[in-house]
C-alpha cells in the first residue's frame, strides 16, 4: 500500500508540475512563493499547526499522511471544517477502522495539492481561464476553480461544491486553506474478476 501511494503521489505531482508551463490554470507557483511561505511562517509544518483533535487530522493520522504533511513539501491542503465531517459515510466517517484506510487515503490527497497555490493565485487564475481553473490533485483527480460572490468555489468530478472559508495560512512546508464541504473523489471502477 505504501509503496503505491507513493506511485500515485510521484505521478500526480509529475502530472501536476508537468502541467505548470503550458497553461496558466494549472497549479503553478512562482519559485520564490515556498521560500515566502517558509519566511512568513516560521518553523511550523502544516501537520504540526493542524489541531490534533481536528477531524481532518485525526483522519490524515489514521491514513499515515500526517508524516507527508510534516515533510518539506511544498504542498497546499484544502483542509475542511470539523462541521463538514458531520455530513459524511464511509471511510471519513470511521476513519480509525484500518479496512477504510485506502478509501480514506483516496479522498484526502484529493485535498492535497502539489506547491504553495494561495488564494489570489487561484482567482487569478480562474479569471485568466475566463471563468475556471483545472487544479491537480496529488491522487491524480482534477478539481474545477470558479468564483462566487468573491470566493474562490473547488468543484470535484463528481459535482460537490467547497467554498475556501479560511484561506492562506502560510506554513514552512506550504498553505492551509479551510474549506467548508469535504470533496469527494471519482467513483472507483468494479475491480475486474
Amino acid at each position: 500500500m505504501t509503496f503505491r501511494l507513493f506511485a500515485v503521489t510521484t505521478a500526480a505531482l509529475a502530472l501536476a508540475v508537468a502541467g505548470c508551463n503550458k497553461t496558466d490554470t494549472t497549479n503553478g507557483a512562482a519559485p520564490d512563493q515556498p521560500a515566502q511561505a517558509a519566511k512568513a511562517a516560521g518553523d511550523q509544518t502544516i501537520a504540526a499547526a493542524l489541531d490534533k483533535n481536528g477531524r481532518f487530522y485525526q483522519a490524515a493520522h489514521a491514513a499515515g499522511l500526517d508524516s507527508t504533511l510534516a515533510g518539506p513539501g511544498p504542498y497546499t491542503v484544502l483542509v475542511p471544517r470539523d462541521e463538514a465531517f458531520g455530513k459524511v459515510e464511509g471511510a471519513l466517517k470511521d476513519s480509525g477502522n484500518p479496512e477504510n484506510r485506502a478509501e480514506l487515503t483516496r479522498v484526502l490527497t484529493l485535498h492535497i495539492l502539489p506547491g504553495t497555490v494561495l488564494v489570489d493565485d487561484l482567482a487569478k487564475a480562474v479569471d485568466n481561464g475566463k471563468g475556471k481553473a483545472l487544479i491537480q490533485t496529488m491522487n491524480g483527480e482534477t478539481l474545477t476553480a470558479t468564483k462566487d460572490g468573491g470566493k474562490v468555489v473547488l468543484t470535484d468530478s463528481s459535482g460537490g461544491k467547497a467554498t475556501i472559508v479560511d484561506g492562506d495560512q502560510k506554513r514552512s512546508n506550504g498553505v492551509v486553506q479551510y474549506i467548508d464541504t469535504i470533496l469527494t473523489p471519482s467513483a472507483q471502477a468494479a475491480p475486474k474478476k
